[in-house]
């Protein structure tokens, strides 16, 4: 935990950004609840994933239709090509 409040103490650096990340599954169809019981069937799920960069004022919020090892390595890789192509070092 002492890292994290280390990193978040430093000062901003545009050349290595401090992103926050975050993801968050979703109900697979928008309007439903989601039910649980003891026989309840999980038939997949979306997802969010939302980096948040406080010191520079900006959001970025991706979203996948499943949530997948490479749903993740994907938008890693728009996050590091697309987003931060200037980055030296990306502190997420």
């Amino acid at each position: 935990m002492e890292d994290i409040l280390d990193l978040y103490a430093q000062p901003y650096d545009p050349t290595a950004p401090q992103v926050c990340f975050d993801e968050k599954p979703l109900p697979i169809r928008p309007g439903h609840l989601q039910r649980s019981d003891s026989e309840y069937e999980r038939l997949g799920t979306a997802n969010v994933f939302v980096f948040v960069e406080p010191l520079a004022g900006r959001r970025c919020v991706e979203m996948t239709e499943q949530r997948t090892r490479l749903d993740f390595v994907q938008t890693i890789r728009w996050l590091v090509d697309s987003v931060y192509p200037e980055a030296r070092v990306i502190r997420l």
